[in-house]
């Protein structure tokens, strides 16, 4: 029985290795036999290096065909990888480094002479470099090897990565995940979604992150099919390649920055079939534009770092503004109290939790915050407010951590931030509370705006009316742009920084 993506991937090389996996941007390509080959080079170096099944091998790279292929590389080694955001300093990395442990080291080139004391004192063993051009002490190492290369035997219980949450809410954790979780997932998203070996994806995505690496590049090799493998988000070449393509996943911004673009027509997205938007919610308003422009739905799925993909919007089916869809196929999602974890029925509003074969084995070296993080059953607390509603719908209502409390109510950010959004001339809002000595916390919205004569007044003037009164804004502030990370989230706890004493 198939248990790992290496051997789906060595399936697709045995039956059609001259199909195209990896296109770049200059028209050059990697079918899967040579993306196999170069793979198994990588692999014979880090088994020279010592590495072992279940050892680390951490990646800080900027993304290039060879920074990919380190992943798959890792895995048929029977290492464990490990990518790091490439924002990470290396006050971050040390974290990382020293928690993980990591038998092999890959970082930038530019970074090597700066990280060589670091890997040094905390014992990493090798470190090579990698540049964004795919060169560097890593492929020059890797040269001598064969690209012949026998798999390294695993089990679907045995861990193929960890990935690092963002620690907004304390030091990060390690989220382990299992060869089992990734090829459960890839293949449930590869039919959800209908992809096939006649697919081109556009991937403009980082590779460190859940949603450029494991729903992205694990589906397409799931489904034998190809990636335009952007080196990074650029208006430009999107439009340019879009053409090329019949597919496309993204993050919010990515969709927003093509509807500012006045060359982002009907016609040019006339040759996609699906677009896939995920790591940050959808605005309505940017659904109903985009759906306006070209006839295409956005299609919104809901997934975490600890559980792959969770829910999505139908392929067939109403594709609902500001709902995630239903749960994918296997995986169990249900609306729970915070603190008793008793099932909520109905449409209350409760923490998601889910169960299933996509969710991860739990924090590298945190037994007991795995513990506290799971139910007696099975379940995962997710840390997401959400409901279900009556047609089976999963709506993301908030973080629990961006619950705002104002005088003893519940005030759920995305509710006020839905109304905000259709008020015209309001590009995207973030509701977020802080500190007032009246109410414990006042709701401040803050607004990036599409029309200069839109102020405070008018905005208020605009959803008076629409919501109870303490759920409505205390203030309006305008910025030109809302502050997010690498992967499109808006930035929440910046914000409540930033306007922490705005009522003194």
């Amino acid at each position: 029985m198939t248990e790992t993506i290496t051997e789906v991937m060595a399936a697709a090389v045995a039956d059609a290795g001259d199909t195209p996996f990896l296109i770049l941007p200059d028209g050059t390509s990697r079918s899967y036999a040579q993306a196999w080959d170069e793979a198994g080079r990588l692999a014979n170096l880090f088994v020279a290096l010592g590495v072992t099944p279940g050892d680390r091998i951490a990646l800080q790279a900027e993304k290039s065909v060879p920074a990919l292929l380190v992943y798959l590389a890792a895995l048929r080694a029977g290492a464990v990888f490990l990518p790091l955001n490439t924002a990470y300093t290396p006050d971050e990395v040390r974290y990382f480094l020293a928690d993980a442990r990591p038998a092999v080291f890959v970082c930038r080139a530019a970074d090597e002479a700066a990280m060589h004391d670091l890997y040094t004192e905390l014992g990493v063993a090798h470190c090579l470099s990698l540049d964004a051009t795919g060169a560097g002490s890593l492929i020059e190492a890797a040269r001598s090897h064969p690209a012949a290369f026998a798999n390294v035997a695993r089990a679907g219980d045995d861990l193929a990565a960890i990935l690092y949450t963002s620690g907004t809410t304390g030091r990060s954790k390690g989220a382990m995940l299992t060869h089992a979780n990734l090829l459960s997932n890839a293949l449930t998203l590869r039919d959800y979604w209908r992809f096939t070996a006649d697919d081109r994806l556009l991937h403009a995505l980082p590779i460190f992150h859940t949603h450029g690496l494991f729903v992205a590049t694990n589906t397409i090799i799931c489904a034998r099919a190809a990636m335009i493998f952007l080196p990074r988000f650029d208006v430009g070449e999107l439009l340019r390649l879009m053409p090329q393509a019949t597919t496309m996943m993204g993050v919010p911004t990515f969709y927003t920055r093509l509807l500012d673009d006045p060359r982002f027509t009907r016609a040019a997205a006339a040759e996609m079939r699906l677009f896939i938007s995920g790591s940050a919610p959808l605005s309505a308003e940017t659904h109903r534009a985009f759906s306006e422009r070209t006839g295409h739905a956005i299609l919104e799925r809901y997934g975490m770092t600890e559980t792959n993909m969770i829910t999505s919007n139908p392929y067939d089916g109403a594709r609902v503004p500001g709902s995630v869809g239903f749960p994918l196929p296997g995986v169990e999602v249900r609306i729970a109290d915070a603190e008793s974890g008793t099932p909520l029925d109905g449409e209350s509003v409760g923490v998601i939790e889910v169960r299933g074969p996509n969710v991860f084995a739990g924090y590298w070296q945190m037994p007991e915050k795995t513990a506290q993080e799971f139910r007696a059953d099975g379940f995962f607390i997710t840390g997401d407010l959400g409901k279900i509603d009556a047609d089976g719908y999963v709506h993301i209502v908030g973080r629990a951590k961006d619950l705002i409390i104002s005088g003893g109510f519940n005030v759920y950010p995305a509710e006020v931030e839905a109304l905000l959004d259709e008020v015209a001339g309001i590009a995207e809002s973030a509701v977020i509370g802080v500190p007032h000595r009246d109410f414990g916390e006042g709701v401040v919205a803050v607004v990036q705006s599409r029309d200069p004569a839109l102020d405070e007044a008018g905005v208020l003037t605009a959803i008076d009316g629409r919501l109870a009164r303490f759920k409505q804004p205390k203030r309006v502030v305008f910025v030109p742009e809302l502050p997010r990370n690498a992967m499109g989230k808006i930035q929440k706890a910046a914000l409540r920084d930033t306007y922490s004493g705005l009522f003194g």
